[in-house]
């Protein structure tokens, strides 16, 4: 899987050419934050009133599928429930990351944006995120290319830590 980055704005989204998105919804974030934030900012609102009428709710194990054209550049919008911020664990990192692969797989989809579960409220640190990712799509052939949202700040630490990583491990 090779990585690439975005930083969080709508105009940088705007420029992706995926298929699909992916966001995270909080179960105790109203309104949405993160990716979803912008997603329903640009849907003038669609995600929350999902999220009023009871739709969605951001609950672990939840994904919500909503198409992103001709609003955004995106044909297909994925949300994944990852529970209340304040019960975010890697174990619930772990669960949602299999969810995301999973689900991706099953849409076909070799490519796409992702907001990685819980790294817009910063409950799992940059370089432990892209740990965890790579080492769960590891044996998965069907991803090709991922293109993280994340700050600049977050971008330069997972590449650093990539970087030491691929130094680490041709080190005799």
């Amino acid at each position: 899987m090779d990585l690439r980055f975005i930083t969080p704005q709508l105009r940088r989204l705007d420029l992706a050419a995926t298929e699909v998105l992916v966001a995270a919804l909080a179960e105790d974030e109203r309104p949405p934050h993160g990716v979803a934030g912008l997603v329903d900012w640009r849907l003038a609102g669609r995600v929350s009133k999902l999220i009023q009428s009871g739709f969605a709710s951001g609950r672990l194990g939840e994904v919500l599928l909503i198409p992103g054209k001709p609003k955004l550049p995106f044909d297909k919008v994925l949300f994944f429930g990852c529970g209340a911020k304040k019960e975010f664990t890697e174990r619930v990192y772990r669960q949602v990351i299999a969810q995301v692969l999973d689900a991706l797989e099953g849409l076909r989809a070799r490519t796409a944006v992702v907001e990685l579960p819980g790294r817009h409220f910063d409950a799992v640190a940059p370089e432990r995120a892209a740990d965890i990712l790579l080492e769960s799509a590891g044996g998965r052939s069907e991803h090709d290319v991922w293109t993280l949202v994340e700050t600049a700040e977050a971008q330069r630490v997972i590449t650093q830590h990539m970087i030491q990583e691929r130094r680490r491990v041709r080190q005799p």
